[in-house]
């Protein structure tokens, strides 16, 4: 098991969660410099434990990054792996599900991109949009939602059995935050692209979503797949945070380059 019980961030699994009481804003370095030298040298040591793990070809690691509209999912990213190369990480996005997802179960597109060995897989939204905007949203009866919790917490169980470690944050911004980020979007020419009016629907029901989340991760926060809730209203802080767990989670996973016996002297070249 590879979570990080000490970590100020963590949602302890058995214990009451209120999401309330998470801050949105800490001051862990004295400014967005020291953050973002933070961050890159965590990312320099990711890169190469990527790499082991890759080399490895045994463990799979999971991270999935949930939170609101611009809490910053796409910029996380970018920034634990941004010294990565591509070869063994990948991103999974989950927007509205297809005509072909909707005719399996829930979990069926998720278990089709969950890591393979020796590969990191970023979840940008998740399954866990199966109890927010689906639940918010009433797009499923509510007997079904409440089964979902149990069965998510199984499925994850299951991923853990079988050699994947998973890595849960949801990202925590504030309404205003957001609202300063929505705004930005639409005043800054390169950002409109972003811009969904649909997000202006969702901001209207924060009240509801917030209650989603809290129940999500009182319920979904386990002993083998914890929540770790991140400060998100500063980005450089954020990401340190996230890159720091990354770091912490691929170290205690310690993977190894394999020996195939091959020797210097046992070649002429």
């Amino acid at each position: 098991m590879t979570n990080h019980p000490n970590s100020p961030f963590i949602a302890t699994p058995g214990q009451t969660f209120t999401l309330a009481d998470r801050p949105t804003r800490v001051d862990h370095f004295e400014d967005k410099s020291d953050a973002k030298d933070a961050a890159l040298d965590h990312a320099k040591d990711i890169e190469d434990l990527a790499h082991r793990l890759y080399g490895q070809a045994s463990q799979k690691l999971l991270v999935v990054l949930q939170g609101m509209d611009t809490s910053g999912k796409d910029g996380t990213t970018k920034a634990v792996f941004d010294r990565t190369p591509p070869l063994n990480v990948g991103v999974a996005a989950f927007k509205s599900p297809s005509k072909q997802e909707l005719a399996h179960d829930y979990l069926w597109r998720v278990h089709q991109v969950v890591p393979k060995k020796g590969q990191i897989t970023v979840f940008n939204r998740s399954h866990y949009e199966d109890v927010l905007v689906v639940k918010v949203r009433e797009f499923a009866p509510a007997e079904a939602i409440e089964q979902r919790y149990a069965q998510i917490n199984d499925f994850e169980r299951m991923l853990v059995e079988t050699g994947t470690t998973i890595l849960k944050c949801m990202l925590h911004i504030s309404h205003d935050v957001q609202g300063e980020r929505l705004r930005d979007r639409l005043d800054v020419p390169d950002k409109r692209w972003k811009f969904n009016p649909g997000d202006l629907e969702d901001r209207k029901l924060w009240p509801d979503f917030m209650n989603a989340y809290e129940t999500m991760v009182q319920r979904t926060s386990t002993p083998y797949a914890p929540w770790y809730i991140i400060p998100s209203d500063d980005k450089p802080t954020r990401n340190a945070i996230v890159a720091r767990l990354v770091r912490q989670t691929l170290e205690a996973m310690n993977p190894t380059y394999p020996d195939p016996g091959y020797r210097p002297e046992d070649f002429e070249i």
